[in-house]
């Protein structure tokens, strides 16, 4: 039988002899079936092409009750193995296993799987471009309340010729994302693992998830001394931290002591997993979330993203407050001017510690946080609204009298604004500028939000520094400022384009409450803060008697319009769905995009806001104009947009998937890609082309 196995590769047959072989289809070979359940080949593409390495699986579907093994089995059982002798053309092969799930049945503990599980396998060809004869014999046990060995030959020929995708990639893809990896995944972080030696030695590990963990269990490998029962469990955070703890039970007198043993421990949360290996040792192994060098690293690419900031598109209505504090010192004092930019530095810093603290606090109390969620609230956006709108009027000279120390006196700068002006300075730009997502600043904030409270207040503080960067190099060469002219009448006509400027930053914010909250709130909101700046244009032309009635009733109007904001209902849920009005976009449905990648379509998903400049940018510049909007238009395309102008928790646990916490962000899946092409936070046409043609397998 062997021989004509051999044989009937060599001749590219597709008779093989042997139980459960028949003739092989490319990319999946004849079922081996039993009363207990099926065992095919798969393979992910129906030509071999010119790859180097070919994704393959073993795909087992079991009747109810019945499973099969993982690689460690547990107190019974024995793992499925794989012998591929007599294959033609195979150089080597690597076999993958997917979270295992534990059974337990009359106080035995075994690790397999039921259903249907696919163990993926890795296929190297000897000779690239060649075909490739597959033969297989899978040696497996399945058990109920009777366990029944069984061997299955199966056979699979991949001719020569285009690696075109098949039906069962997607299969393959799926489980090939359950299989768990060191270090950090599905968005899991193993904080700590340490073996406890004593007179119970045990195993703790400490782990944190951005998405709450459902049921999470821990299996641990290394020795055949020492048995490992089910853990103790400790959740904390809301599912989202837990400690798992096993007290070990050694099988023999003389097992060696656990802490000198190296262990590999998986961490098995549903279809997710992650492994640590821990290396003998004192008895105390940490598995550290990052290592020294990688945080700096990342600190690194936190300050690159800050100063990159300064020139996003969101940041772009504080840029008429910094031009002005600029050209403010025209001609000043060296001594004033440093003072000046190091105190808006320090606003900058301190506004990003406030803001680290801020997503520390709602990270513990469980809710969810990301990059510039802030403008989902219409609170903070009225507040802002009114915030601007004062700033526009005293741009503009119709009022002069101090705003509050924490806002700034005259924090648009100017020969009288002071050290707590320019204080506030720093605090309104970062303000203003937190809608953006630049480049490198939604990898640190990734970085930083999916892991502890260290991380996160360095990597911020860190941000803060270099959105102040401009600033320090002011302060450190202040003849940049003073060489400029000094203030004059020029400099009033400047302050009146730039109030028109903060006039149209204001609009904006309430367009966005409009979006939330509703055209009413917006509206009202709106008419209240045009009556504040009716009242202060006529407030130096109006006499000694009535000039602080009208300022009392300028302060109530301000204050009035927060009112319609905090009203209940002022903060409507959802937020996935794409404009009525708008043919290409579908409603982002998550769920469809593996049904749609199936059938062989490429998915284009666009997550944006209405308060995300840099997304209208991307859409303005990008999405909508030839050529990536003629292509986005194709049959074979669908286009998904994704909207979290309102808060969403399915649009923020589908970001923190990818380690996204901030927006823009677009991704490509397809046949070719079918786990997603992240793009860059700003678009070109030839990224968003190229990710289109990788993922139909183009390229």
């Amino acid at each position: 039988m062997r021989f004509f196995d051999i044989l009937g590769g060599s001749l590219a047959a597709l008779l093989v002899l042997g139980a459960g072989a028949g003739s092989a289809e490319a990319a999946s070979s004849d079922w081996f079936e039993t009363p207990e359940g099926a065992v095919r080949l798969v393979t992910a593409v129906e030509g071999i092409g010119t790859l180097g390495a070919i994704p393959a699986g073993i795909e087992f579907r079991l009747e109810p009750g019945w499973k099969t093994y993982w690689r460690s089995p547990g107190d019974a059982g024995y793992p499925v193995s794989v012998d591929w002798q007599g294959s033609l053309n195979l150089a080597s092969t690597e076999l993958a296993w997917p979270a295992p799930h534990r059974f337990t049945l009359f106080g035995l503990d075994t690790f397999g799987y039921g259903d249907t599980v696919l163990l993926p396998v890795e296929l190297t060809p000897a000779t690239p471009g060649e075909p490739l004869a597959l033969r297989a014999t899978v040696s497996y046990l399945l058990c109920e309340e009777i366990c029944i060995p069984y061997e299955a030959d199966l056979a699979l020929d991949l001719p020569a010729g285009e690696a075109t995708p098949a039906p069962e990639a997607q299969l393959i893809d799926r489980f090939q994302s359950q299989v768990p990896v060191p270090g950090t995944a599905h968005g899991i972080v193993v904080e700590t693992a340490t073996v406890e030696s004593g007179t119970v030695p045990s195993i703790t590990l400490v782990a944190r998830s951005e998405l709450p963990f459902v049921s999470p269990d821990l299996l641990v490998e290394g020795t055949y001394d020492w048995r490992f029962p089910a853990p103790t469990l400790i959740r904390a955070d809301d599912n989202h931290t837990v400690t798992l703890r096993i007290d070990a039970e050694p099988l023999l007198d003389d097992a060696p002591p656990l802490e000198t043993l190296p262990l590999v421990l998986t961490l098995v949360d549903g279809t997710r997993g992650v492994e640590v290996t821990i290396e003998p040792g004192s008895g105390t192994n940490a598995a550290p979330v990052a290592s020294g060098a990688s945080l700096v690293a990342m600190l690194l690419i936190a300050m690159l993203g800050g100063l990159i900031l300064n020139l996003m598109p969101c940041v772009l209505p504080v840029l008429s407050l910094k031009l002005l504090s600029v050209v403010g010192h025209g001609g000043g004092e060296v001594r004033a001017v440093r003072k000046s930019f190091l105190a808006t530095a320090a606003g900058i810093v301190v506004s990003f510690l406030l803001l680290a603290a801020a997503l520390i606090a709602f990270k513990s109390a469980g809710a969810t946080i990301g990059w510039g969620i802030q403008f989902q609230q219409p609170l903070f956006l009225v507040a802002m609204a009114a915030l601007v709108t004062l700033f526009a009027a005293n741009l503009a000279g119709w009022f002069e009298l101090p705003l509050p120390a924490w806002i700034g006196n005259r924090a648009a700068g100017g020969e009288r604004s002071g050290v707590a002006g320019a204080f506030g300075t720093g605090i309104l730009a970062t303000l203003l500028a937190t809608p953006c997502s630049a480049p490198f600043v939604g990898t640190a904030v990734g970085f930083a939000l999916a892991r502890g409270s260290g991380e996160i207040l360095a990597i911020f503080v860190t941000m803060g520094i270099g959105l102040a960067l401009p600033y320090l190099l002011v302060s450190a060469m202040p003849r940049l400022a003073t060489a400029l002219p000094r203030p004059g009448r020029w400099m009033i006509v400047l302050r009146r384009i730039l109030a028109l400027v903060l006039v149209a930053t204001a609009v904006w914010l309430l367009r966005i409450v409009a979006e939330i909250a509703g055209l009413s709130p917006a509206v009202i909101a709106g008419l209240l803060l045009l009556a504040v700046l009716v009242l202060l244009w006529l407030r130096p032309r109006l006499g000694p008697t009535l000039r602080p009635a009208s300022t009392i009733l300028a302060a109530v109007l301000l204050f009035a319009a927060l009112v319609p904001a905090l009203l209940p209902g002022s903060t409507r849920g959802g937020g996935d769905a794409a404009p009525a009005d708008d043919a290409l976009w579908q409603p982002f449905e998550p769920a469809s995009i593996d049904r749609l990648v199936g059938e062989g379509r490429t998915v284009f998903v666009d997550v944006t806001a209405e308060w995300c400049i840099t997304c209208s940018v991307n859409k303005r510049l990008v999405l909508e104009r030839l050529p990536v909007a003629d292509r986005l238009t194709a049959p074979e395309i669908v286009a998904m947009r994704a909207d979290w102008t309102r808060p969403d928790d399915g649009i923020a646990q589908y970001l923190a998937s990818f380690g996204r916490y901030g927006i823009p962000f677009n991704v490509v899946y397809g046949p070719g890609a079918p786990e997603g092409i992240a793009l860059p936070e700003l678009l070109d046409s030839d990224a968003v082309l190229e990710a289109l043609d990788r993922a139909a397998g183009r390229s």
